[in-house]
């Protein structure tokens, strides 16, 4: 698994080898603009101060990679406002065109995650992520539509498996704006019963100055 994902981001040196240039997503408005809503620093401190029905979680974002041509990278974090050292989220996101050209954010998952806790703040840290140290979460990717000044978008049907708190499958429902992300993530047992994730509706993340 960890040698196609390295794959993967090569691909663009293998064509060159093959004597065809890979196509950048530099040029790619669409995609462009994706990545400038995504990176950041976002919390839910104005919904959990409203509702006690949510915490206030802290969300950065921060491209690496940045030399590759076949798609946009980021490491991406997630943590609680108390426990900011202590992540329970950490992720690579690729953000690229699908098969049939849509928006696509594929999930990976880290080795040891933990020894990259906070290294959004000092991104020279992040130079020890490599390629061969993270794992493609099958069937997690969110496919994304832009539409109307927005891209809407979320998992389909039940591939993306989970056992976190008895679960079969997990869903994510997001919406990304300018300065506003909004993500519903949801865990489900077997019998479509929701085990874990919000209950009421979305968390909504404001992204910081």
């Amino acid at each position: 698994m960890k040698t196609h994902v390295a794959h993967v981001i090569l691909a663009g040196m293998v064509l060159w080898v093959t004597g065809c240039k890979a196509v950048s997503v530099a040029d790619d408005e669409e995609l462009q603009l994706l990545k400038s809503w995504m990176i950041g620093s976002f919390n839910s401190l104005e919904q959990s101060s409203l509702d006690s029905n949510f915490y206030n979680i802290h969300l950065e974002m921060v491209p690496i990679w940045e030399d590759q041509k076949d798609a946009i990278y980021l490491y991406v974090e997630q943590a609680a406002s108390w426990a900011l050292d202590k992540p329970y989220r950490q992720r690579v996101y690729r953000l690229s065109r699908d098969e049939r050209g849509g928006l696509e954010s594929a999930v990976y998952m880290l080795d040891n995650p933990l020894r990259f806790a906070g290294a959004w703040e000092t991104l020279p840290a992040l130079t020890q992520l490599t390629p061969d140290s993270i794992s493609i979460k099958e069937g997690c990717e969110i496919k994304l539509t832009p539409l109307g000044g927005v891209f809407i978008g979320g998992t389909e049907g039940q591939g993306c498996l989970s056992q976190l708190r008895g679960a079969a499958y997990a869903t994510s429902e997001v919406r990304i704006e300018k300065e506003m992300l909004t993500s519903w993530d949801r865990g489900f047992d077997s019998t479509d019963t929701q085990v874990w994730g919000a209950v009421t509706g979305p968390y909504i993340f404001k992204k910081q100055p």
